[in-house]
């Protein structure tokens, strides 16, 4: 199924492109025992499926078709995937770290955890609400439902300036930046702080990262507690 919405109505793209780049830099810039041939791999399908996705939405995300849905919602999914796979790789290693490699696994750590918060974000961006694409529908009524609940979708019946902001009255509609600020939040404080997880699947995904997080943080400081102790 085709979408396309009017000149100038979307979310900007560039936000979420200039995200991947960094968490694809971030991937490729990890030691050179992380699994080379798959960080080269990763960071060239994800190249590579970025160009046709500008191509269709240079500046903003007006159109959509299911090639064009598949295509970014695989993009996202394969960079949290292959960052997990780094993740792992990583644990082991902090576990029985080599002679000499404590500042190196530490810089290691925060590069993963900072692809962690990108593709975690680029991930819930694509699917909640169907997508960038489909959040922007006009009508309300057709939008799918949501996996993600944010301040703004409860705050109609606030006080009236904090109620003129909210998603009934004004028209809100979450962006990059609240599912980003999301996926920041959970990493952090290893629960949804900002926003509650309403389906399944995004239940799922936030309970990943919240204990993929909290594992690497503990391994982090045991690390860092025997390097500088």
């Amino acid at each position: 199924m085709a979408i396309e919405h009017p000149p100038g109505h979307g979310e900007h793209r560039w936000p979420a492109v200039v995200a991947l780049l960094i968490a694809l830099g971030l991937y490729l810039a990890l030691p050179s025992t992380f699994l080379p041939g798959m960080r080269y791999g990763v960071a060239a399908v994800g190249l590579v499926l970025l160009v046709p996705l500008i191509a269709v939405n240079p500046v903003r995300m007006r159109r959509q078709t299911t090639w064009t849905r598949r295509l970014s919602v695989s993009q996202a999914l394969l960079l949290a995937a292959a960052n997990q796979v780094a993740l792992v790789t990583l644990l082991a290693t902090l576990v029985d770290p080599p002679a000499d490699s404590g500042p190196g696994l530490l810089l290691a750590a925060a590069q993963v955890w900072l692809t962690n918060v990108i593709a975690f974000a680029l991930v819930l961006w694509e699917l909640d609400r169907g997508g960038p694409v489909t959040r922007f529908t006009p009508l309300r009524a057709d939008l799918p439902p949501a996996d993600l609940r944010f301040a703004q979708d409860e705050d109609h019946d606030a006080i009236e300036e904090v109620a003129a902001a909210s998603s009934r009255e004004s028209g809100w509609r979450p962006r990059f930046g609240d599912y980003l600020y999301s996926s920041l939040s959970n990493s952090m404080a290893f629960s949804a702080s900002d926003s509650i997880p309403l389906s399944g699947r995004a239940k799922a995904l936030m309970g990943l990262q919240a204990f993929s997080g909290f594992v690497l943080l503990a391994l982090v400081i045991a690390r860092a507690v025997a390097l500088f102790g």
